[in-house]
């Protein structure tokens, strides 16, 4: 898709709207250079620290990194990290619509890194008050009538909350196609959804291990039978990806990877970029591909992060 294609989109309304966990992916960054006497633990002097949109928020956020008008709703505290994490989505083409609380605690992931290698992750996070789930759940009801695509980011933290079939059927009914990136064991709170995008460990957790591809088309096919999901995409790591549609047809897409440095957030480039050409009328077979070359880019990358047109174009 050429540069031109992509600046006439952005003073487009939003086509694409993504619902979900949203975090704060912070950062730590020092070098260590002994253990510690009261413990045999490395002690970590601090040089720097950073800040970066983590879960439905990095959906978003590559999703206007690549010029694709998208509507952002979620959970978000009115705490210091709240603060922080709507600053980073102050981006053209990103409009927020946060449910904001007192009473929410925004979900933060703090990595302490020296050269670049993680030493400790601490995740802070607590179960959103149901009212604030509730009214998340009315919003996107009545932004969903605005959007032609829903993503589901579905982190486990809360904010999708008890009640998301209610949520899928009423939005498929509104005329949106659902995308959701799983993180269930049972998957039948997505019935109805036009695509899912579970990685390899997310599918085992779900529809058991198995023996062979022939296996793996077998129990897929019954599980779109069974919840009325058109297409499954694989992510599949160093093997790539691979597209399985109603009917049995299977697309198989090789990884374009050249460096494997860090995998955080690759799942939401590649939930991101495929929507991103979807919206923009490609094909599915097409938006793989390009789903496939941003997963690339992105793994290449230190800590969560967004890709742009020009990465992309340059590996077309």
């Amino acid at each position: 898709m050429s540069m031109g294609n992509f600046s006439a989109q952005l003073s487009a309304p939003p086509k694409v709207l993504v619902v979900g966990d949203c975090m704060l992916d912070v950062y730590l960054e020092g070098a260590v250079h002994r253990i510690s006497p009261e413990a045999p633990v490395p002690i970590l002097k601090l040089n720097r620290q950073s800040q970066r949109a983590g879960g439905a928020a990095n959906v978003a956020l590559n999703l206007a990194r690549l010029r694709c008008p998208v509507t952002l709703t979620g959970l978000v505290g009115t705490d210091t990290a709240g603060a922080c994490l709507v600053e980073l989505l102050d981006e053209p083409g990103l409009t927020q619509h946060f449910v904001r609380s007192a009473h929410l605690q925004t979900t933060q992931k703090i990595r302490l890194v020296s050269q670049r290698q993680q030493l400790l992750r601490m995740d802070v996070e607590g179960p959103p008050p149901p009212e604030c789930v509730e009214e998340l759940a009315a919003r996107v009801r009545e932004l969903s009538a605005r959007h032609r695509w829903l993503l589901l980011s579905d982190y486990g933290k809360g904010a999708l909350g008890g009640e998301l079939q209610a949520l899928v059927a009423h939005c498929r009914a509104e005329g949106c196609l659902v995308l959701v990136d799983p993180k269930r064991k049972d998957l039948s709170a997505y019935r109805g959804a036009w695509l899912l995008k579970p990685n390899l460990a997310e599918l085992r957790e779900a529809v058991g291990d198995w023996a062979s591809e022939a296996e793996l088309c077998a129990r897929l096919a019954e599980l779109q039978q069974q919840l009325d999901i058109e297409h499954v995409l694989l992510t599949r790591g160093e093997d790539g990806m691979s597209l399985y549609s109603r009917g049995g047809r299977c697309l198989h897409v090789p990884t374009e990877a050249r460096e494997v440095y860090d995998v955080s957030g690759a799942g939401d480039t590649v939930l991101a970029a495929l929507t991103c050409w979807l919206a923009r009328g490609e094909p599915l077979e097409s938006a793989v591909r390009a789903a496939n070359r941003a997963a690339g880019l992105v793994v290449g990358k230190f800590g969560t992060a967004a890709i742009t047109p020009e990465e992309l174009e340059a590996v077309t």
